[in-house]
């Protein structure tokens, strides 16, 4: 009896870890080998790409064989990034690279820059878009200057990325790019935003960004619906959220991160902007809607889906189930750091300021 007993035991812990290997495999996207966005051939503009996750998904999409356009402020930091963008290449006969300075946060910038774009581009307009520029500033909401540094960061993180958004899908929705009666279907076109897992899952000190990653996800959620308006002219919008990422502009944000904030993240590991990249252009080759690039990020964004496009309707929602559960126990934890952090510290206007 114990042996049967036992063996029983074995096979249902073997099945249960089967069944989690499985659903986790095809979480993460190891089951499905078509390319939902090839890039060779391709034009692609990236923001933001003269360092950290931008400059590293430029890279990598040059070795695959795209051409590429990158957009930042510094024409110094541009020209030794498209140099060694270029460098990537796969076929360095045939792609083509091509850098423009502009800033995101600037009203109407975007027009302009599509405009340099089409023109190097031989009247075509890019044929994916990744709004990867951005920036945080984290601080506590009462501190001062905490509005000021939400302005910015919503100018960034959010209208950098809408203006840009809106400029591209003008020229790709035009009616002469239709498809026409008995004309192939085209690559669909895509629009990738930069979001953060903060966009799926809020921790104290970040009120100055996260409502800008927020909104990122509220008109990325509307523009898949607004562009089933236009079944003749595919368009397929994207969303990645990254955590933390080892970047100069994690460094520019460290000087203003609030202790409680650095101890709230202390457990969280972070990934280069290689790795990152290329989990972000693994999901979007997936076809996934949200691309997140990490485990706890999955976690969290089936946790919060709402009306936004499942990448798989079975899994998603059976995870979705039990992130509430799992969150019940999270929340109690995390809230309760942060209790415990005010009865040690006191006040936070007691706490000292970084410069």
């Amino acid at each position: 009896m114990d042996y049967l007993h036992n063996s029983s035991q074995t096979l249902i812990v073997t099945v249960a870890t089967g069944i989690v290997f499985t659903t986790l495999a095809v979480i993460m996207g190891m089951f499905g080998r078509k390319n939902h966005m090839p890039v060779e051939g391709r034009t692609v503009l990236l923001t933001g790409a003269t360092e950290g996750l931008g400059r590293s998904a430029a890279r990598q999409l040059s070795a695959q064989g795209a051409n590429i356009i990158i957009v930042s402020r510094n024409v110094g930091r541009l020209e030794e990034a498209i140099a060694e963008i270029r460098s990537a290449a796969k076929s360095p006969q045939q792609q083509r690279f091509h850098h423009i300075s502009a800033d995101v946060s600037e009203p109407n910038y975007a027009g302009e820059v599509l405009a340099e774009a089409i023109r190097w581009n031989g009247g075509a307009a890019p044929d994916i878009v990744w709004c990867v520029a951005g920036m945080s500033t984290p601080m506590l909401w009462a501190d001062d200057g905490s509005m000021d540094a939400a302005r910015r960061n919503m100018d960034v993180n959010y209208f950098g990325a809408a203006e840009m958004a809106r400029a591209i899908l003008r020229e790709w929705l035009a009616p002469e790019n239709a498809v026409g009666p008995g004309e192939k279907r085209p690559e669909p076109k895509h629009i990738v935003f930069t979001a953060s897992v903060l966009a799926l899952f809020a921790i104290v000190g970040y009120a100055p960004y996260t409502p800008s990653k927020w909104a990122i996800r509220g008109l990325a959620d509307t523009l898949a619906q607004e562009l089933l308006l236009y079944p003749d002219n595919p368009v397929k919008v994207h969303v990645v959220y990254p955590g933390t990422i080892t970047s100069p502009g994690l460094e520019r944000e460290n000087k203003t991160k609030p202790e409680i904030t650095v101890e709230m993240e202390k457990d969280e590991p972070p990934q280069t902007p290689d790795e990152v990249a290329e989990k972000s252009i693994a999901g979007l080759q997936a076809g996934k809607c949200f691309v997140t690039v990490s485990l706890l990020g999955e976690l969290m964004r089936c946790g919060v889906m709402g009306g936004s496009p499942r990448n798989n309707w079975l899994v998603d929602t059976v995870v979705g189930w039990f992130i509430p559960i799992i969150y019940f126990f999270v929340l109690r934890a995390m809230n309760g750091q942060v209790g415990g952090w005010a009865r040690k510290h006191g006040h936070p206007s007691t706490y000292g300021k970084k410069a």
